[in-house]
């Protein structure tokens, strides 16, 4: 059977948006490989690869959760087409970041499956990983037609399932610096809600408005709560710092702009063209007189 590249349309044709995206997914990567070769992840290169890896993970695994909110309120349907490749990235990721823990760990396989099953974040970490290859195994045409589309759309409604594990495997191995953990989250909280109040028949921008204004203080909320409970930081510390513009920005306010730009682009798509954009018929003449009436 012949494989279809990976930037070409199913037609066969050329596709610059699945091109661009194909290469972008490789720039982490290409990054971490400069990093280690460059000295710049001294000296400790093994275990900055294994968080780079993974944090890019989380990162690839909320980009693909974004594709289809992002479709519906920009109307562009061509994304649909990059998200199955986002989401199997975020698996080579995932699958990077697990193997490079077996490195770290000195290929000791025994001591790898004991970790996992005595440490939870460990644990869950792992539930993710498999989660993500059942996915992307899942994620061919071949597989899509042998399973049925319905049961396939089942199965791969365990993302939702998967990203809360990889954002609790964030939080707990993140340690003394929540404040990515704690926006990634957030992000999670303004996607999920964004699709939550369009199936309940919400205009799109009341939608992202609605949502923005959740998801940020729940992401003050989530930041403020771990702080206070793991690292004993009075709580209203950390909430108060989500209010003040004199500190640097905080995860909450990068939730808010993230759902200030999703009611930007569902408002957009909502505005009439530009009358001067708009395409004047030129009248129709027979003969030379019109086709010269016709001419600048």
């Amino acid at each position: 059977m012949k494989l279809k590249a990976p930037w070409n349309e199913r037609n066969g044709r050329f596709s610059a948006l699945k091109a661009i995206v194909f290469a972008g997914l490789f720039a982490p990567a290409a990054w971490l490989a400069f990093e280690l070769a460059t000295g710049m992840l001294f000296p400790k290169p093994v275990t900055e690869l294994i968080h780079g890896a993974g944090l890019w993970t989380v990162r690839l695994l909320l980009l693909s959760l974004l594709v289809t909110p992002l479709r519906r309120y920009a109307r562009w349907n061509k994304l649909i087409a990059i998200r199955r490749m986002v989401g199997v990235a975020a698996f080579a990721y995932a699958l990077a970041h697990f193997s490079l823990y077996i490195v770290d760990q000195s290929y000791n396989l025994l001591h790898v499956a004991s970790e996992i099953a005595l440490r939870f974040y460990l644990t869950i970490g792992f539930a993710a990983l498999v989660g993500l290859a059942t996915l992307a195994a899942t994620s061919t045409d071949a597989m899509i037609r042998r399973i049925g589309a319905a049961n396939w759309n089942r199965l791969h409604k365990l993302v939702y399932l998967i990203a809360p594990l990889a954002l609790l495997h964030f939080f707990l191995q993140a340690k003394a610096n929540v404040a990515e953990p704690a926006m990634m989250t957030g992000l999670f909280f303004l996607l999920m809600l964004a699709r939550l109040f369009t199936r309940f028949g919400w205009p799109q921008w009341a939608g992202a408005l609605a949502s923005a204004l959740i998801a940020a203080p729940a992401t003050a909320l989530a930041e403020a709560s771990w702080y206070a409970l793991v690292r004993h930081i009075p709580f209203a510390r950390v909430w108060d710092a989500n209010f003040s513009l004199l500190l640097a920005p905080r995860p909450s306010w990068l939730v808010a702009a993230a759902g200030v730009a999703l009611v930007v682009v569902a408002l957009a798509r909502l505005a009439p063209p530009s009358t001067a954009l708009r395409a004047v018929p030129l009248p129709r003449f027979a003969g030379k007189e019109g086709a010269a009436s016709r001419q600048p």
